[in-house]
Formats: C-alpha cells, structure tokens, sequence
C-alpha cells in the first residue's frame, strides 16, 4: 500500500526571505510546504490540517519559537507532530529548553541546504510509513467490521431458517406428544446441548414431561396419557414462576435440576436457563435448557431466538390441547348421543311391546293391569329423561329461577330417602342416615334442594353393586350445611375425577348397564348447587374404591316461623263434569286426550287448529280450553289473545298445553294471559286436579 496524496510541511519564520529560502530548498522533496509569519498563525493552522514536520525559527516577535512549540504540544492533534528549531544560536540552555519542549531537532543558521534536505525527508518518510500503516490498520478494521456483520447476517439467516423450521415442525401436528417432541427436536442440539420438558400441573406444581425418545408421528396416548416420571423442585419451579412473570428467560441452578429424566443426570453442566411457556397468557409449562464443555454461556441472541421459539411452541400446545378438547367434547356428544338412543329405546320398547300386549288381552285379564302400568312406568321415566335435558339445557342457558324458602335439612333428608326407598330396597343396599341433631336449615328452593340429592342418591345406588352400601348425612360446617352420600361402590378413577361434573362425562361402562343414564345428572347436581351459592365436590380414591359426592350450602341463621299447613280439604274441589274444548293439532294425541277425558265424566269436543278453536269457542261455549300451543296457522298465544280480547271477562279457562317446557310456557303465557299451563305429557292427577279446582 503507498500514500498517493503529498505531505504538508510547516515553515514558521518572521522573516519572509529566510522562510522563502527554506521553502525553495524543499522544493525538491515534492511535498507541500506551507509558511508563516507567527506562532499564532501556525496555530491555527496546525489546528486544522496534519503536518509531517514543523520547522520552527525560535527567535520571534511577539511569541517565539519556544511558546509555539509548548502550545502546540499542548493540542492533542499536534502533541506528536516532530518540531525541528532554526536558531542562529548554538547555546547548550536554549537546546535543553528545546529538546524539553519536545524538539527533534536544531538547524543552525545559515542553513545548510544539503542537511535540511536530508533532516526533513526522514521525517517525512517516517510520516508517509506511518500513514501506510493507519491505512493498513484501517483496512483490517473495515475488513473485521465486515466479517463480523457477515457473521451476524448469516446468524440471522440461520435463526429464521431454525425458527422456520421449528414452525413447520410445531404445525404439522394436534397431537400434544408430537408437539412437544417437535419442540425438543427444535432445541437440540441447534440452541443447546440438552433440554428437559416442563408442564403445569392443574393441582399445582410443575412435572418433568420426558420426550426425548418419542419419534415424529407416534400418536400413542393423548395429552392425558403423560409420564409423570418426577414433579420440579422448587428450586427449579422458582425460576418457572418468576420467567412467566417476566416473559423472559431466566437462568436456573444446574444443581437443582439432576432429577431431570432428559438431562443425563450424570454430565455436568456448565450452564442452564429455563424459558416459559405462555399462551394466552396461561403458563403452560416451561423449557430447562443446558450447555456444556466450552459453551458455558448462553448468548443473548439465542436467549432471544429460544424465547421466539418457546412462545411459538406455547401456541402449538395450546391449540393442540384446544383440538383434544374439542375432540374428547365430541366424543363424549357422540357417547352421549349413543346412550340418548339406549336410554329411550328401552322405554320406547316396552311400551310398544305393551301396547302390542294389550291387543291380545281381555281387560279382565290380570295381566293387562300389569301391561297398563308398564306403559305408564316407561312414559315417567321417559318424561324424566326429557325433563334432564330442559334442565341441563336451562341452566347452562341461566334460565332457570329459583323460588327459595327456609328448608329444615333433616325433613328434606327424610323426604328425599322416601322417595327413593324403593330404588334401594330393588337392590338390596344397606342405607346408613345420619342427620343434626339439632334443627338445621338452608335458604333453598325445596324442589330443586331435593332434585339434587336426589340424584345423587340414585347415583350412588346405580354405581353399588346390589347388597353394597350407602352412606347419607348431613352436617353444619363453619357457616355451611354439607350433605354427604357415599358409596362402597365403583369409584372414580382419578382421569374421570377432575371432569366428573362436566357435561355428558361417566364413568367407563357398557351399555349393557341397566341403570346407565345420559351422564347429564352431576351437571344439574353442580349448576343448581352453584345457583344457591352453593359448592359441590367429589372424592374417590380410584376405581373400585367407592366415591363421596358433597354439597356444601350456606347455613341459614335467620329467624325460622313455622306455618300451620294447610289441609287439602281446606281447598274447594267442584268434581262435576264441564265442558271442555280441545286444541290439538296431533290427531292420535288429540283422539286419546278426549276419549280420557270423556272417561272422566267431561263434555268434550275437539278442534284442530287455531281457527276452528276460535269458531268453536263461540259455538260450543265451553268452561275451559285445553290450548296446544304450536298450532299451525294461528298459534296457541295468539288463539288465547283473540279470545281475549272478543271474551273479556267470559273467557273460559285457558290452559297452555305444551311440549316446550315449563319455564318456556310461563315465559310466553305471562304475555298470552293463560290461566294454566301444563306441559306434555300431563300428569292426570294434576289435569283433573285442574279441572276440579275451577279458575
């Protein structure tokens, strides 16, 4: 390399023919020589260009050549430059003061041209050597400067090609297995020379989630299925925690983390850090990451590129735990749907098959008594499957009301084993009560109190094997009341526990089962606990093992009065026959309603649509319309408003007669103005009840 500009010399003389001489004598080095006057003006001019020597008379006005050389010295861009003096002198004290001042030289005058020649080319040689080595150093600085942002460009490079990889790797899959051995697979040994899988445990505490050995694609076992080799310390679960916290990754004690299944206990690990994993701002686990031998650290870009990847991999898990709900909620919708079908065809069965019977019967035969009351089970427990599902279906909806009153436990206790005595006595078990002893109550809808004891009862008895044994008791608890029914029977197994209450959830079972049911029961039991600020919980120590169901209710501890009841015959019953009108548009439903009725002493007739009911409301002049509601044409609601409002205070009762529920019924016969209503199939005792009582 050489230096292809010219170099700057500096003359400093107060005399212009002295200085001119000397210029003209360097001519010949081919370099730029520069004169002036005065140490001030070579100040400023040394304060903006470089020089290679500075030829410096001593003797000058105003400030000399030793003034100037002290203050040039003084400026750090100068403080190098070589000064040579021009001094007619030849005193040892002046060349002291000088070489002080850092002086290289004395030129005395008259000048021998030859000498200043040869004194100012080494020094301008020196400073031409100089500039090629600045130069060469410059290159190799841009060159390092190069090399490193190539370095960094391809880092980079790689970085996206890994998480782009990792990405691809994390997407191909729902599995929650594969994800996280697609994740490992990511790690290792791109980002680090081993890392131990960490997940959440529901019930609190982190577990080792070993995955190492799995191979891409092997869907054996679910996100249930894990092996839980070893729970996280709490050394390690520390930094877990505080890495959530923060979002970022946080180093960990290697000692802490020999239990690893992952790590190899028996290497030694020079570093560690532990990187969470958070999706929708749930902490779903975390990853362990080691180095070993020479990389002992853990570079900040790689912290960096693990936390991009751990938030990625957060998202697959997270949507493949998504995914394995969705697909355990339709398997279970499908189970549910398979046992809908088992559980309605067995009474569907035998009604038809009673139906058939009674073809074949005289009536004075014993046995059609029997084939009568068989349909009339089979349609109770038919309308109760029905009456399960409104409900499940109301309360998931929070449509449901509550009419609360001060229910004294042990009465409700009594009461509910009464009616389901006959369920344990079919089967042989061995009932075990335990009530207060002293009054207890709870603020509850009776209905709804009994409703869920109830089925919890006939769950425990379904799920005991005949001649096994029922625990039921009741007990104040602080400021609760909590009811207990336990069973020696066929437990829960600690997979099904955590979701026992969940919609359409059971225990596995075939369908030969007699008892089966739809799996919708403990979901009432919990929505209708809950709606009277209630807890419900279940225990069980696996299958086999029997289970305990508890229902904790807030203690009522109000002033309790009791009313005299009143006696049913203090209630007007008027037993003659009326006439009766009805509205049905279903012809076999409305044949057998009136023959019924007509059976029962009543003028009846019928009509099929709204507005036949509405002609012969007016010709028939009946004392009380039995009024379907989802009539063709003119519905029910609109039927009883036209009469209404033609009738006014000669409307005869009107009763809401309905496939949609209670609460649906109420809901629309508020704006209808029914005097009733009653839902399908009516129970005959509350029908002629109705019929008796008047309006």
């Amino acid at each position: 390399m050489t230096v292809s500009n010219r170099v700057n010399i500096l003359v400093v003389d107060d005399v212009p023919n002295k200085a001119a001489a000397i210029a003209k004598t360097l001519a010949s080095l081919g370099q730029t020589v520069i004169q002036v006057s005065s140490g001030p003006d070579a100040l400023q001019l040394i304060s903006k260009h470089d020089f290679a020597v500075i030829l410096l008379d001593v003797d000058m006005p105003v400030m000399d050549g030793f003034a100037t050389a002290a203050l040039i010295r003084e400026r750090k861009r100068s403080e190098h430059t070589p000064i040579i003096f021009v001094t007619p002198f030849n005193d040892d004290a002046q060349i002291a003061r000088g070489y002080s001042l850092g002086a290289v030289d004395f030129i005395s005058t008259p000048i021998d041209p030859d000498m200043l020649r040869t004194k100012v080319g080494v020094f301008v040689h020196l400073y031409q050597q100089a500039e090629i080595i600045r130069q060469q150093a410059a290159h190799r600085v841009q060159l390092a400067r190069e090399q490193a942002a190539r370095q960094v460009a391809e880092k980079a490079v790689r970085r996206s090609a890994l998480l782009a990889e990792a990405s691809r790797l994390l997407s191909r899959s729902l599995d929650f297995d594969a994800t996280l051995a697609s994740l490992h697979r990511a790690v290792v040994p791109a980002l680090a020379d081993a890392c131990q899988l960490v997940l959440n445990d529901p019930n609190g505490g982190f577990w080792f989630a070993p995955v190492s050995n799995r191979e891409s694609g092997d869907n054996s076992g679910s996100s249930s299925s894990h092996a839980r080799m070893e729970m996280v310390t709490a050394a390690v679960a520390g930094p877990i925690r505080e890495a959530s916290e923060s979002g970022h990754a946080r180093p960990v004690p290697v000692d802490s983390i020999s239990n690893a299944p992952d790590l190899a206990p028996k290497r030694k690990w020079a570093s560690a850090i532990v990187v969470p994993l958070v999706a929708r701002d749930v902490l779903l686990g975390a990853v362990i990451c080691c180095l070993q031998g020479t990389r002992r650290k853990f570079e900040p870009a790689d912290v960096a590129l693990l936390e991009n990847l751990a938030g990625r991999a957060a998202t697959a898990l997270d949507n493949a735990q998504l995914y394995q709900t969705i697909r355990d909620g339709e398997r279970r919708k499908d189970e549910f749907l398979a046992m809908l079908g088992h559980e309605l065809r067995n009474p569907l069965a035998a009604i038809a098959n009673a139906g058939e019977l009674t073809k074949l019967l005289n009536p004075n035969d014993p046995t059609f008594q029997e084939t009568l009351e068989v349909i009339c089970q089979q349609t109770s427990l038919m309308k109760r499957l029905v009456d399960d599902l409104l409900d499940v279906s109301r309360i998931t909806s929070g449509r449901i009301q509550l009419h609360k009153a001060i229910v004294n436990v042990g009465e409700m206790i009594a009461h509910v084993v009464e009616s389901n005595g006959p369920l344990f006595t079919s089967r042989g078990h061995m009932l075990h009560l335990r009530v207060p002893k002293t009054d207890e109550f709870v603020e509850a809808d009776p209905f709804r109190l009994e409703q869920i004891l109830s089925n919890l009862l006939v769950n425990a008895a379904k799920y005991t094997d005949p001649g096994g044994e029922v625990w039921f008791s009741a007990a104040r608890s602080d400021d609760d009341v909590v009811f207990r029914i336990r069973d020696s029977g066929i437990g829960i197994g600690a997979d099904l526990l955590p979701n026992v209450f969940d919609l359409f959830a059971q225990a596995h079972r075939s369908l030969h089962r007699a008892e089966g049911g739809l799996g919708i029961g403990l979901t009432i039991v919990r929505g209708l606990t809950e709606l009277h600020d209630g807890r419900v919980w279940a225990k069980s120590d696996g299958y086999g093992r029997g289970a305990e169901f508890c229902v904790s209710l807030p203690a009522w501890t109000g002033a309790v009065v009791k009313s005299a009841a009143q006696p049913r015959s203090a209630v007007t019953m008027d037993e003659r026959p009326r006439r009766i009108l009805v509205v049905e548009d279903q012809p076999a439903l409305s044949r057998v309603t009136v023959a019924l009725l007509r059976k029962l002493g009543h003028k009846v007739r019928a009509a099929a649509d709204g507005r036949e009911a509405l002609l012969a409301v007016k010709e028939y002049q009946p004392e009380v319309v039995l009024l379907d509601i989802g009539l063709p044409g003119i519905d029910g609601h609109e039927v009883a408003r036209c009469l209404r409002m033609e009738m006014g205070q000669a409307t005869p009762i009107l009763v809401a007669m309905t496939g949609y529920g209670p609460h649906e019924v109420s809901r629309q016969a508020n704006v209808a103005d029914f005097d009733h209503h009653l839902v399908k199939p009516a129970d005959i005792g509350a029908l002629r009840e109705l019929l008796a009582s008047g309006k």
